[in-house]
């Protein structure tokens, strides 16, 4: 019988007391063969929960990383939790180890605990995007994630995808713990668990029920059970969520410590969220982050699924990644409407001729393409469609700039600087923005990461170099809009006002030559 199934029965009579503290006591010195005993309401629940993929957390304090550890470490044979940061798995092992008794039998060198039983716990972190692949093909049956906001959902979904147990009849789930987004970074869970932490869902889910899901043609889709489907004619089987809630008050040790009136004596709305576990409150900007988050907002609210019905293609907008854990991305614009955003895995776009034939395929109407050239990797597909004789422009954002800002006030340090600024003028509400972004919550975490700093040369914006060295990651997806964008601050093309989108009279040209130049 299962750890899980031999603590049910005594669990659920911890549930139905009404002194629950004190007959949760009685149930751990009679069960001392258990290392862990969650504590009565949510901790209970989430530990029994069914759920493929479970959310823990909420509120600070609610005991999540001692939940972790306790599944690792007692109800399955081979476990790894992920903490984004190295430095950070020092409150893992210590979590661990109060378990335990001991560290015997930890290699603190591999991050590699084997103790009873023949059981094994990994801990691992993922500080870049390219750091997921050390964990590619290795099993867990359990694999937990400490803080899910501090991870991206490209990492998460990777890792998660070695979920498998070699052990027959071992159950395999995922849980994550962590407190509300604080930074754009973060948004992702709320949509990933949208169900249970968007306020605005048409079918909103309670703490703990159970809601399954499947990728159709790379969207997430909620399907009505947990019955197989037909998929591009392979038969898939849905993975359940839930999210269940913790706050202070769970977790009694921690709550008789004083540790609330730590959590009071934060700011608002940092105060709330922690205290609380409010999902619904806005994240705050960052100083001097280039692009606010709620022009952002509002342009993906302006978006519609039609909205290039009756348009020519304006421009294309390319961001190169050349191999590697980054994406190439690929953004089609119809006047001041962006169309959904084609992603391809570097390893698909490692050489100019593959990269070329990508962008080919989805041009149209003779439109011009703009390509990142500052970094290297887009000089040889830049090269291929030149010699094709394609309308192509290479942007190099450390080339110099002669613009200035909209009032004249202002120049730029590089190209970079210049057409983030633009873009970011583009969107000012102020002027009547009326630019359509595609709702995507990685598009909108890029064009958020950006900073910026006045210098005696003018704007400056944080490099690329330096985002993907803050974040882990590089911002392609936000590049790529950006770059589409370039060729609208020559044409005279802006947003009209009152939000209306304005559009250059439809002309259709062929380029079939080009297209049949790529087919070899």
């Amino acid at each position: 019988m299962s750890t899980n199934n031999r603590l049910a029965p005594a669990l659920k009579k911890v549930e139905a007391a009404k002194d629950k503290k004190k007959l949760a006591k009685e149930i751990a010195a009679a069960t001392k063969q258990f290392r862990f005993i969650p504590w009565p309401g949510p901790q209970t629940d989430a530990y029994l929960s069914k759920a493929d993929e479970l959310f823990y957390g909420g509120a600070a304090g609610g005991g999540k990383t001692a939940m972790l550890a306790g599944l690792a470490v007692q109800a399955h044979t081979k476990s790894i939790i992920f903490r984004r940061e190295y430095s950070q798995i020092r409150g893992l092992e210590d979590e661990a180890a109060k378990l335990l008794n001991s560290r015997d039998g930890y290699n603190a060198t591999e991050k590699v605990w084997r103790h009873s039983g023949g059981r094994i716990l990994e801990f691992g972190s993922v500080p870049h995007e390219w750091d997921r692949e050390k964990y590619q093909g290795r099993a867990h049956s359990f694999i937990g994630f400490d803080e899910i906001t501090h991870f991206t959902p490209s990492i998460y979904r990777y890792l998660i995808g070695w979920n498998r147990s070699d052990v027959k009849g071992e159950r395999c789930r995922v849980v994550v713990t962590g407190n509300p987004p604080t930074t754009a970074e973060g948004r992702w869970v709320i949509d990933y668990w949208a169900p249970w932490l968007d306020p605005a869902h048409p079918n909103p889910a309670k703490p703990g029920e159970l809601r399954w899901f499947t990728t159709i043609a790379g969207e997430d889709v909620e399907l009505p059970g947990p019955d197989q489907v037909e998929v591009d004619g392979r038969v898939v089987t849905p993975r359940s969520r839930t999210f269940i809630a913790a706050k202070l008050e769970d977790n009694p040790a921690l709550m008789e410590s004083g540790y609330a009136a730590v959590l009071e004596s934060m700011p608002e709305p940092l105060r709330t969220m922690m205290r609380e576990g409010r999902f619904d409150l806005g994240q705050q900007d960052a100083d001097y982050q280039v692009v606010p988050s709620a022009w952002i907002d509002e342009a993906m609210k302006r978006w519609k699924g039609d909205g290039k019905t009756g348009a020519t293609m304006t421009s294309i907008g390319v961001d190169v990644a050349g191999g590697g854990a980054d994406e190439t991305v690929i953004v089609c614009r119809y006047g001041t409407w962006f169309d959904q955003l084609i992603c391809r895995k570097g390893i698909d776009t490692k050489d100019g001729p593959a990269t070329a034939g990508l962008i080919v395929q989805h041009m149209r109407d003779a439109c011009e393409i703009v390509i990142d050239t500052g970094g290297g990797w887009g000089n040889s597909a830049f090269d291929h469609l030149k010699h094709q004789n394609v309308r192509i422009r290479g942007v190099t954002g450390s080339s110099g700039s002669t613009s200035k800002t909209r009032d004249r006030q202002l120049g730029f340090v590089n190209k970079r600087a210049e057409t983030w600024w633009k873009f970011r003028e583009a969107l000012d509400p102020a002027y009547g923005s009326g630019l359509a972004l595609p709702p995507d919550p990685q598009l909108r975490a890029d064009l958020t990461s950006p900073t910026w700093k006045l210098t005696p040369r003018g704007i400056q914006i944080e490099s690329k170099d330096e985002i993907r060295k803050r974040l882990g990651r590089s911002p392609d997806r936000g590049d790529a809009v950006v770059l589409a964008w370039v060729t609208a601050l020559e044409t005279g093309l802006s947003s009209a006002p009152g939000g209306r989108l304005q559009f250059q009279s439809k002309a259709r040209m062929g380029y079939g030559r080009i297209k049949r130049s790529f087919r070899r």
